[in-house]
C-alpha cells in the first residue's frame, strides 16, 4: 500500500514542481478553513494527546523513580518539544500547504521530508488502527454479566477449566486466545481471525465517516473524542481515590528516586516520550495549522497545546496508578489470606485469630519454633513491593492489568465501559491527525485523478489500508503491531524532524521566519526560540538520534514471545526477531527516510540536465549575446 502511493507521488514531483507557483496561489483563495479557533485547538490536542499518554507515560514515570523522571521530561520538553510543535505549527499556516507542499516550497532539494512524513503517518496508521479494532472487541465484551475475562471457560470435556487459562490467568486467556489466537511464534503466521477482521472493518469505517469531509467532519467530530476522555478521567479520578490500596499506588509512582538520573537510558526514553507525545514530524500538525487563518498566534497555541499535552500524562497517572495500587494491595492481601489458611490447617491455631495485621508475627514467631513444617508448606512470598513493580505499558496495562483491576471494581461493566470508550476517543482523535497526514499533501498538488471526487479517492486509499492492515488479525498479529510500533516511530521521526528544522532555519533562513512569524502574530520570536531551534534542539535530536542507534546496535532485538510450551509459562518467553524480521525491521527504518535523499538527487539531476540543455541551445546563447 505504501509503496504504491510512494510510486505515485514519485511520478507527480516533476508536476509538483512545475505547477508550485499556481498550486501554492489557488490554495490560499480556495483553502478552506476551520469554522473556529476552538475546533482547531481540539483537532491539535486530540491529536497530540493520545494511547501513549495513558499507557506509556505512567509506565516510564514509575520504572525511573516517579517524580525524579519529570525533571528529564521537562527539560525535554521546553528544549526539544515546544520548540518542534511551535515551527510546525507556524510553517503550516504561513505555507497553508500540507507537508510535502511545505518542504517543496521552501526547497524543491526538501521535498521528500514531506513525503517520509507521509509515508510515516501511513505506517503508523496501519497499526494504531488495529489497537482501535481491539478496544472496539473489548467494548463490545463490556457489556456482558459477569466480564468474559472474569473467569476461565471449560475444556472440551466439560469437566474442569481450560488447561492453559488456569497456569495463566483468566484474563491472559481471554486476551492472548480468546481476543489474538496468538500463534508462539512470529515465524508461524497462523489464520485471520475473523472477529478481529470484524473490528478492524468497524474501526476503518468510523475513521472514514470522521475523516471524510476533511477539516469539516473533524472539526465536528473532535468535539466529542478530544472532551469525553477528559471527562472519563475525571469520573476515574473520583472512583480510583476511594479505593483501597490507592494512595499505595500513588506514593509508589511518585517516590522519586533520584539515583535514577544517572542512567542514561532514563534521558534517552524521556526525549523520546516526549517527542513522539507530541505528534510533530508526522506531518498531519502542519496540514491542521495550514487551514487557519493567516493572522493567528500560533505561538500561544504551540505553549497551549504541549502543556495541555503533558499535563494530560500526568493527569492520566493518578487514576491509573491508584488503580493499579488497589489491584496490587487485593494480590496482597490474597496471598495473606491463603498463607493464613495453610499456617492455619497445619498448626491447629485457628483459635488464636492469625488476621493480616498479625501475619508477620505468626511467620517469624512459626518460623523460630517450627521452621521444618513452615518449609514444607513452601508459603508464596507476599511482598507489596513486588506487586506494585510489576507494572506494564501500552497493550499489557491496558488489555491485562488494567482489565483485571475493573473485575474487582463494584460495577466493573460500567468502568470496564468509560474506560474502552476513552481509550477508543483518544485513538480515534490521533487518527484524524495521521490520515491527514497522508490525505493532505496529495490533495493539495492535485494528485488525485480530476474525474475522481475526493471521496471516492479517500474509500479507495482506506480499503487499502484496512486490506494491508489485515495482517495484524493472523495470529502473529500481535507481534508486528509491536515490530511496526517500536520502529516506524523512532528513527525515521527524529530524522525528520532534524531536516525540518534545517529546512525552516537554514534553508528558508531565520531572518525570513522570524519575517513571517512577525507577520501571523505581530511580534518576533525571542530569544530563547531562537536559540533552541538554530542550536539546541538539532543537537538534542542528534544525541537522541545516536544515543538510540548505539543503544540498539549493543543487542540483537528480541520480543516476548506467548508460548505455553515455554517451562515458565505463563511469562512470556523472549525470542530474538529471526533474521528475515530484522531486515524487515531495517526496511521500517529506513523506506520512509530514503525518500530524503532520492528526491534531493532526483532535484539536482534535473537541474543540471536543464542547465546543461541551456546551455547546448544554440538560441539561447545568441539570445543571451544579443
Amino acid at each position: 500500500m505504501w509503496s504504491f502511493l510512494l510510486t505515485l507521488i514519485f511520478s507527480h514531483l516533476h508536476i509538483i514542481s512545475l505547477k508550485m507557483v499556481q498550486t501554492k496561489e489557488s490554495a490560499v483563495e480556495e483553502r478552506p478553513k476551520w469554522d473556529n479557533k476552538a475546533q482547531y485547538l481540539l483537532t491539535c490536542i486530540g491529536f497530540a494527546v493520545g494511547l501513549g499518554n495513558v499507557w506509556r507515560f505512567p509506565y516510564l514515570c514509575q520504572i525511573y523513580g516517579g517524580g525524579a523522571f519529570l525533571i528529564p521530561y521537562l527539560i525535554a520538553l521546553v528544549f526539544q518539544g515546544l520548540p518542534l510543535l511551535y515551527l510546525e505549527l507556524a510553517i503550516g499556516q504561513r505555507l497553508r500547504l500540507g507537508s510535502v507542499g511545505v518542504w517543496n516550497s521552501i526547497s524543491p532539494l526538501l521535498g521528500g521530508v514531506g513525503i517520509a512524513s507521509s509515508i510515516v503517518s501511513l505506517l503508523v496508521s496501519l497499526f494504531y488502527n488495529t489497537i482501535l479494532a481491539w478496544v472496539l472487541w473489548y467494548f463490545f465484551h463490556s457489556f456482558q454479566d459477569p466480564l468474559p475475562w472474569s473467569s476461565c471457560p471449560l475444556n472440551e470435556n466439560r469437566t474442569g477449566y481450560n488447561v492453559e487459562c488456569e497456569k495463566s490467568t483468566a484474563v491472559n486467556y481471554f486476551w492472548y486466545r480468546e481476543t489474538l489466537n496468538i500463534t508462539p511464534d512470529i515465524e508461524i503466521s497462523g489464520s485471520l481471525q475473523w472477529w478481529m477482521v470484524i473490528c478492524l472493518v468497524s474501526a476503518w469505517c468510523i475513521v472514514y465517516i470522521c475523516v471524510i469531509k476533511g477539516i469539516d467532519s473533524i472539526g465536528k467530530a473532535v468535539y466529542v473524542t478530544s472532551t469525553f476522555p477528559y471527562l472519563v478521567l475525571t469520573i476515574f479520578l473520583i472512583r480510583a481515590l476511594t479505593l483501597p490500596g490507592a494512595t499505595t499506588g500513588l506514593v509508589h509512582l511518585f517516590t522519586p528516586r533520584w539515583e535514577t538520573l544517572l542512567n542514561p537510558q532514563v534521558w534517552l526514553d524521556a526525549a523520546t516520550q516526549i517527542f513522539f507525545s507530541l505528534s510533530v514530524a508526522f506531518g498531519g500538525l502542519i496540514a491542521f495549522s495550514s487551514y487557519n487563518a493567516e493572522k493567528n498566534n500560533c505561538e500561544r497555541d504551540a505553549v497551549l497545546v504541549g502543556v495541555i499535552n503533558s499535563a494530560t500524562s500526568l493527569y492520566a497517572s493518578i487514576p491509573i496508578f491508584a488503580i493499579l495500587g488497589f489491584k496490587a494491595n487485593n494480590a496482597y492481601l490474597a496471598c495473606l489470606d491463603k498463607n493464613i489458611l495453610s499456617l492455619t490447617n497445619a498448626f491447629d491455631i485457628a483459635d488464636q485469630n492469625i488476621t493480616t495485621d498479625t501475619y508477620d508475627q505468626w511467620v517469624t514467631y512459626l518460623n523460630e519454633t517450627y521452621p521444618d513444617q513452615v518449609l514444607k508448606l513452601s508459603l508464596d512470598v507476599c511482598d507489596l513491593q513486588d506487586l506494585l513493580d510489576q507494572s506494564a505499558s501500552g497493550t499489557g496495562l491496558a488489555f491485562i492489568v488494567f482489565t483485571e483491576a475493573v473485575i474487582s471494581m463494584p460495577g466493573s461493566q460500567v468502568w470496564a465501559i468509560l474506560f474502552f470508550v476513552m481509550l477508543f476517543s483518544l485513538g480515534l482523535s490521533s487518527m484524524f491527525g495521521n490520515m491527514e497526514g497522508v490525505l493532505t499533501p496529495i490533495k493539495d498538488f492535485k494528485l488525485v485523478p480530476k474525474w475522481m471526487p475526493n471521496e471516492l479517492f479517500t474509500v479507495i486509499v482506506f480499503v487499502l489500508c484496512c486490506a494491508t492492515a489485515l495482517i495484524f488479525t493472523l495470529g502473529s498479529g500481535n507481534y508486528w503491531v509491536e515490530v511496526f510500533n517500536s520502529y516506524v516511530g523512532s528513527v525515521p521521526l527524529l530524522i525528520i524532524a532534524l531536516f525540518e528544522i534545517i529546512g525552516v532555519i537554514y534553508v528558508r533562513g531565520m531572518k525570513t521566519f522570524s519575517d513571517d512569524i512577525y507577520y501571523m502574530t505581530g511580534r518576533r520570536p525571542n530569544i530563547f526560540w531562537k536559540a533552541c531551534w538554530m542550536v539546541i534542539s538539532p543537537v538534542m535530536l542528534l544525541v537522541v538520534f545516536v544515543a538510540y542507534v548505539v543503544v540498539q546496535a549493543q543487542k540483537h532485538p528480541s520480543y516476548p514471545a506467548w508460548n505455553p510450551d515455554f517451562e515458565e509459562f505463563p511469562k512470556t518467553e523472549p525470542k530474538p526477531y529471526p533474521d528475515w524480521v530484522f531486515a524487515i525491521i531495517v526496511l521500517l527504518c529506513a523506506v520512509p527516510v530514503i525518500s530524503i535523499p532520492l528526491v534531493a538527487v532526483y532535484k539536482l539531476i534535473c537541474r543540471g540536465m536543464k542547465k546543461t540543455s541551456v546551455d547546448l541551445n544554440p538560441y539561447n546563447n545568441y539570445a543571451f549575446e544579443g
